[in-house]
Parts: structure tokens; sequence; C-alpha cells
């Protein structure tokens, strides 16, 4: 580390980054910055601090940035709106376990008070958002509070942290010989605990004696690297696997034992058979929350309830649990593994199963994903439609997810907005590989999320094809990021399937309120224009016969790509989402 001595805050700050492996600060300048600004300008550090173009999407790609590489992502803004700004991606990255570190600069300490411009008590606004979180009052203290809140960030079930740093400070001096870092905190989880003695064989007693027992993961596997473990397990005892949204890819969609995401968003009729059924539920880093549970329908009650996680306020929070492990998912899988070894443990037969119920649902998806078929311009009892508008044939959501699964490389990462494309694809989309290859912000399902994630896991992951995917009233949230896309560079391909209407509410007042619509259509844009304007490749596909060939140029193309896609709309829609399924 190049450093001279008794740096200032500003470079204290800079230096502590470096000392915790940093490689990538995503951040948008202003006036609080300015000294921040300015060390990371004149000193060697290696860092790549990326201009974004909006506070919440550089926590998105803080966010995005961390899901991928298990490492702290890092996001910052300056004082006032900037602070109020980030506050979205902070509250999602710590309620979904990520870990990412969000760094506001501040008004003066010798301000607080007196009224001055973009003042806010940022220590009250962050306390409720975060797992740690402080305003820096004293330059001395710059050290040992980064080094707090990346141990807060990377321990126990990962989270955010925010760290507030007054303009002032930033000038006075600081103890070059206290920036140090614990590598050990570089990567998140961070001192993962073990299972107690005894512990995975009491779990094994208790499994041993179901019926009819189902696995349901969540992000948890993911984040604990324990999806090889999973999958041997899963063999072993020939056991279905099901999800939540945040654990699909805990196991590979082509395992024989993986029987997809379940619950009301996503969940199909095959996948909600087996959970219904189960006369025993085993929880795996899954904190058994509405969606997956379809509102804690199932498990119902009398179902025997085993869980793992890491987090203890997890466990029995919403169903009475006969055995639980509170530790790292990967050791205790592990350790679930070890004991096999030593003991006979009945297998259970769900392949088949497993099997006969993915069949079903492909059979179903094949079928929506094909177009319908278009009159024959010769039959003169239907004669082709006119030029225009009127001669637009909205492709149904099957038919895109279809097309993207034909086009995605194995190594893909995916990252879906909440809106239209989330239960398409959570329920039809294929990864082929086990890990994190699917994003998407299920704790509190923001719109506008995509884009900034999405540039966020390029840089985490740059060998990979990144591919965003969001309706069109996501688009309009954070749109003006596209352009630091395309300044960078990055070879992602943004998705928007357009149905001009916030979707979801639209299928919902169509569902819940008798189709009583009420303000919820806004004008059809074309997306690709706006795209363009900002320095992208892009087109607009208004016909399913211009989809594929359009994926190739978009998938072969060297920098960010953009599809506009003119989708049906949701409430016409068949989408898997539970309750409107009748």
């Amino acid at each position: 580390m190049t450093q001279r001595n008794a740096p200032n805050g500003a470079e204290a700050l800079v230096h502590m980054l470096q000392a915790h492996g940093v490689k990538h600060i995503f951040g948008l300048c202003g006036d609080t910055s300015l000294p921040f600004y300015d060390a990371m300008r004149g000193l060697d550090h290696g860092m790549t601090h990326v201009l974004t173009r909006d506070e919440r999407s550089a926590a998105y790609m803080a966010d995005g940035y961390a899901r991928v590489t298990g490492r702290p992502g890092i996001c910052e803004g300056p004082s006032g709106g900037g602070a109020t700004y980030i506050l979205p991606g902070l509250i999602e990255a710590n309620e979904s376990s990520s870990a990412i570190l969000a760094i506001t600069t501040d008004i003066s300490v010798a301000s607080y008070g007196k009224y001055p411009l973009t003042e806010v008590d940022q220590d009250a606004l962050m306390r409720p958002l975060t797992k740690y979180n402080t305003v820096i009052k004293q330059a001395a203290h710059i050290p040992r509070m980064v080094r707090a809140a990346f141990r807060a960030m990377t321990t126990g079930r990962p989270g955010a942290a925010h760290l507030g740093l007054p303009y002032d400070i930033q000038y006075d001096p600081v103890a070059a010989e206290d920036l140090w870092a614990d590598q050990s905190h570089t990567r998140y989880p961070a001192h993962p605990a073990a299972p107690a003695p005894g512990a995975a064989e009491a779990l094994l007693d208790a499994l041993a004696t179901a019926k009819r027992p189902l696995i349901v993961c969540g992000g948890g596997v993911i984040i604990a690297g324990a999806c090889g473990a999973l999958a041997t397990l899963a063999d072993r005892l020939d056991i279905a696997v099901a999800t939540s949204i945040s654990g699909k890819g805990a196991l590979s969609d082509d395992h024989p034992q993986s029987l997809g995401v379940v619950g009301s968003n996503g969940g199909t009729e095959e996948t909600w058979e087996m959970m219904a059924e189960a006369d025993c539920v085993l929880f795996l880093g899954c904190r058994a929350g509405s969606t997956t549970t379809k509102r804690w329908e199932a498990p119902a009650p009398g179902t025997r309830i085993l869980h793992i996680d890491s987090d203890p306020m997890v466990i029995g929070a919403n169903y009475e649990t006969e055995h639980a492990i509170v530790a790292d998912l990967r050791l205790a899988l592990d350790a679930l593994l070890d004991a096999l070894e030593a003991r006979p443990m009945p297998r259970f037969g769900a392949a088949a199963r497993v099997a006969a119920l993915k069949a079903r649902k492909v059979a179903r998806f094949t079928s929506l994903a094909k177009p319908d078929p278009k009159p024959d311009p010769l039959n003169i009892s239907t004669p082709p439609a006119p030029e225009g508008p009127s001669a637009i044939t909205p492709l149904r959501p099957e038919t895109v997810i279809d097309g993207l699964n034909a086009m995605l490389p194995q190594d893909a990462v995916v990252v879906s907005d909440p809106g239209t494309s989330c239960p398409y694809f959570n329920a039809y989309g294929h990864l082929p590989r086990a890990g994190r290859h699917y994003i998407t912000n299920r704790a509190h399902g923001a719109l506008g999320y995509a884009i900034g994630a999405a540039i966020g896991a390029q840089f985490g992951r740059p060998e990979a094809k990144v591919v965003a995917m969001m309706g069109d009233g996501s688009f309009g949230f954070s749109c003006g990021d596209l352009e630091t896309a395309a300044r960078y560079g990055l070879p992602i391909t943004f998705l928007v399937l357009s149905n001009a209407s916030f979707g979801w509410i639209k299928a919902s007042q169509k569902d819940d309120k008798g189709a009583r619509y009420h303000n919820v259509d806004f004008n059809r844009t074309d997306n690709a224009l706006i795209a363009q304007g900002f320095g992208l490749t892009a087109w607009r596909v208004t016909d399913p016969d211009g989809l594929r060939p359009t994926l190739d140029a978009a998938f072969a193309h060297a920098g960010p790509t953009l599809i506009d896609i003119v989708t049906q709309p949701l409430e016409e829609a068949a989408a898997p989402v539970m309750r409107w399924m009748g």
C-alpha cells in the first residue's frame, strides 16, 4: 500500500478500502465528497470508481457485484438527496443477506444544527435499514469504524453497512499505523459457524422417519457455497429439492431431484403439488416467508418442520420446528454427508415423481411459448392485417423466456426486476449450472433494480454473459444508467418486456378488483430509440418471428445492447402466479 505519513481522513478512507481488497466503487459525485474524490484521484490504490447516474443505481450495482463475487460491494454518494436516494439499495441488500457498504459524505460536524444545505440526520435515517451504521465524528475513528463495518457485513448473516463521513473530518489527520485490515473480512460469509456436535445425526434421525419429505432451499445455500453438497445430499437420499426465488440455482435445473421454484410467484401447480403433499419439509437457508409458502398455506399445520440456517432468528419464526441447526449451510450440509457415511438412511424415491411433474410443466410451457399461427394471406376469409400498429403481434412472455433459454451460455447471469419478467423466469428459466446465475430483488421488490444490478454483476463477473430483464415500467425508473453501461462498454443485453402498463398491478386489479382498472396504464414508448440515444445498439421486436434473430444479433455484439419487446399484457397472460391461476 502506497501512503504518506499522517494521511487526511479522505485519504485514510481510500487506504482502508484498499486494505480490505476493494476493487470497484460505484457512486455519484457531490459537494461534500470533494475531498474523497480528490483522494481517489491522487492516490495509487488500484481501485476503479464507476460513476453512476443515480445513487439508487449505485447501491443496486454494489448489490449485484456482491452477489456474484462473494465480496462486499461498495457504493457511495453525497449528503442530502444522495443519502436518501441510496436507501432502497441498502434495505434490499440487508434483507437479502448481501454484503454492501454505503459511504455517504455529510455536511461538516461544525455545521450540525445550523440549518445548512443538505443537512439530514444520516445516523437516524440509516439505522433501521442496516446491520451496522454510524456517522463518524472524528477522523481518528475512520480506520476502526471501517473495520467494524466490514466485520458486520461479512460475519453471521451478511448484510448492509453504512458509514457517514462529514466534510470537515475528511481534512483532519489520521495515524498511518492504524491503517490495517482483517483479511478474513474481505469475503463473506466470514468465520462460518459449524453445527453443534450431534446436531447433524439428530436431524437425520428425524428425516429418516418421513414418508414424503421435501427440501426447500433459499438463497443461503448459494451464499454459503453449499450447492455441491446439496446436490450430493439430494442424490444420496433421492429427495426432491424445491427452492425459493432467491434460492433458484441452489441446484442445477438438470439435476434429477430438482423440482424448481415453489410458491406464489413463479411456482407452478406441479411444484406446489409436492409442497402441499409433503409430510416433512427441511428448510435450508430459507426464511419460509410469504411468497415461498403462498402466505403460509403450505407447509400446512401438522407438517413436520426441520430447519438449517445461519440466522437463529429465522428458525421458528413461522413454523414450530421439530429439529434445527444454527450453522453455516456449507458446514451443516458437509456434516450431514459425513454422518450419512456412518449410518443407513432410506432413499425417498423422488426422482421419478419429479421427472413426471417437470414433464407436465415443460409441456404446458412449450405450448404457451409457441406463437399463435398467423393468418394465411391467400385465404380470402382472413385477409392480411394492414400495416401499422394494428399489425403488431405481441409476444407471449413464455416466448421470450423460451428464446432466452436457447441462447444463454451455461455461465450466464440473468438479472430480473420484480415485474413481468420475474414470475416467468422463476418458473421457466433454465439454469444448467448451480450457483449464482440468477439475481432478483425479492426482499422489497423495488422497480428499477435490474439495470444497476446487471452493471454491478458484469463488473464482478466480466467473463460472463449478463442479461437484464425488466418491464417498461421498471425501465422508466432507471434508464439513465444505460449511459453508464455504454460509457464502460459493458456487453450486457437488456430485455424490456413492454406492455405499456404497470402490469403486475393491472393484473392484480383484474383478479382482486373485478377488472376495475385505475391509473395503471401509460403511453407506449419506443425504448429502443431511448437506448440508442444513450449509445447502445438496440432493436424493437413486435413480431415473434423477429425475436430469435434479434437475440442472436444482441448476444453477438461486443457492447451493450437492448431489445424492446412488445409483449402480451400481463392481465391477459397465463402468468405463473398462483393467485391468478383460479
